[in-house]
């Protein structure tokens, strides 16, 4: 049972024990993110996010793990299964990004654009219609 309804949508890690929902729908971007410390924390050649008001995010089930990996940021995982969850900023207190792929029905979201390009694997051909961004876009806000 996903738990999602018209105006909410659920996710989980591997191993279910971190349990979320989220209002639907939501107006954040959803990006793929080519950041080295993304690809690091993930495993994976890109990560992609969906970003949500931080106060929109309820969790449910196990607590995430936080990891401080640097001075502005944290991201979340599983205590138990590790999957990566979520990233949260200082710079952008009021946000936070979900792995997309963590939603119990990632298939119904596409992503809106590359972010961090300049440090996408050469090799990496995903998306290629959707527009770069070196950087995050949400940088060049005032």
């Amino acid at each position: 049972m996903s738990g999602e309804s018209n105006n909410h949508r659920t996710g989980h890690c591997l191993c279910g024990a971190v349990r979320y929902r989220i209002p639907y729908p939501f107006t954040g971007k959803i990006a793929h993110c080519h950041c080295s410390m993304c690809r690091r924390a993930a495993g994976a050649v890109a990560v992609t996010w969906f970003t949500v008001p931080v106060d929109s995010l309820e969790m449910l089930g196990t607590k995430l793990e936080i990891y401080k990996s640097s001075a502005e940021a944290e991201r979340g995982f599983c205590p138990t299964c590790h999957t990566p969850i979520s990233f949260w900023s200082s710079k952008f207190p009021d946000t936070i990004d979900v792995t997309l792929a963590t939603l119990d029905h990632p298939e119904e979201f596409a992503a809106q654009m590359h972010i961090w390009t300049e440090n996408r694997l050469p090799w990496l051909k995903l998306d290629t219609h959707l527009p770069d961004r070196e950087g995050d876009p949400d940088e060049d806000v005032d």
